[in-house]
């Protein structure tokens, strides 16, 4: 379980502090699918950062499993259970995705096995397996190699940060059975998803929203949803449909 305690984070903004994060306390429970939405700019990519240790809070404590983790780096984190999926995937040229796919597992996985990870995010692995995890990839082949790598590890809590940013049509709906697949099957873990796709919420145990840095209420999905604000899904599928326009336009569409 994963416990949030009076978190705060501010920046120095030409010579200011400025809060992004304000006393936020929250609780993700194991064999939960817990989905945090909200307004763009309300701190929800900045949320995910702070759990996965990438930033470090300015006020407050985290704790996992019981355990005080608040000065513990992303490495850290990491060993203990805690995957992080970023918005924009790192690439690490040299290093092919089979390659990636056994560091995230901690084993050396078999070929086969690697393939099954990729077709399971609507890859076909056999024109994946050996490439480089470099710029000849895509955008959208990026977020897909990505979210296979979180599912290879099999963590205690595994953190998605918007992970219908920068893929098509075809791979968001992909996406969502990905995501119903490992709510299905959850065990002794925990997924936690930022976004404000509708189809996403639509499969959450619990919907946290935030605004404005703080938490604005949390509850089940059937007790927050439908007080959302209709305008969220309309904006949410305008900034879909932009990146498949610019996917296009870029002739690196999936």
């Amino acid at each position: 379980m994963l416990e949030l305690k009076n978190i705060s984070f501010q920046v120095d903004a030409e010579g200011q502090d400025k809060e992004i994060i304000r006393n936020v306390s929250l609780t993700v429970p194991d064999r939960k699918l817990i989905v945090i939405t909200g307004p763009n700019g309300g701190g929800k990519s900045t949320l995910a950062k702070l759990i996965a240790g990438i930033e470090k809070p300015t006020g407050g404590r985290i704790f996992f499993g019981g355990e005080d983790i608040t000065e513990k780096n992303v490495t850290e984190r990491a060993r203990m259970g805690i995957s992080y999926a970023f918005q924009q995937p790192v690439r690490f040229k040299g290093i092919r995705v089979l390659d990636l796919i056994r560091i995230a597992a901690g084993k050396a996985l078999t070929i086969a096995d690697a393939c099954e990870y990729l077709s399971s995010v609507g890859l076909c692995a056999r024109d994946y397996v050996d490439r480089e995890v470099n710029a000849s990839l895509s955008g959208g082949e990026l977020k897909r190699i990505e979210i296979a790598t979180v599912l290879a590890r099999h963590a205690k809590l595994s953190v998605f940060d918007e992970p219908e940013a920068g893929i098509d049509l075809w791979s968001f709906r992909n996406l969502i059975d990905v995501f119903q697949h490992m709510r299905e099957t959850i065990a002794d873990s925990s997924i936690l998803i930022i976004s404000h796709q509708e189809r996403i919420l639509n499969i959450a145990d619990e919907i946290i929203v935030v605004k404005d840095g703080v938490v604005d209420r949390q509850g089940s999905r059937e007790e927050i949803a439908p007080t959302l604000h209709t305008g969220m899904a309309a904006i949410a599928t305008a900034e879909c449909e932009g990146h498949i326009r610019a996917m296009g336009r870029e002739g690196g569409a999936v």
